[in-house]
């Protein structure tokens, strides 16, 4: 079986997710039988590719690009889908997320 990168793996969970927390907000606080589902299924997915990704790079790199990768997806989910505010601040905010993250890729 081909090694899969690591960084691929934590991409992925990141993915994961952001899927959960728009389940979690679909769920209704696990009220409704199908987003409740997903969302526990994109949980599992999220934390089965983030073990894989524990495997090689260190845990608060992973954690913190993980959390990133969720914070800014939940946050352009929410101004996409759920029409929260785009305030240049929020997205000021998350952009800073996005360049610790790029910053932690550089360095590990």
């Amino acid at each position: 079986m081909p090694v899969i990168n690591p960084w691929f793996w934590l991409v992925l969970a990141g993915l994961g997710e952001v899927g959960w927390v728009v389940g979690l907000k679909q769920s209704d606080g696990f009220t409704r039988l199908w987003a409740s589902l997903a969302t526990v299924g994109s949980m599992a997915f999220s934390f089965g590719c983030m073990s894989q990704a524990l495997r090689v790079l260190p845990m608060g790199t992973v954690y913190a690009v993980w959390t990133g990768i969720g914070a800014a997806g939940g946050l352009a989910w929410g101004i996409a889908m759920e029409g929260e505010p785009a305030g240049l601040v929020r997205i000021g905010c998350v952009l800073l997320i996005l360049l610790g993250v790029a910053g932690l890729k550089m360095t590990g």
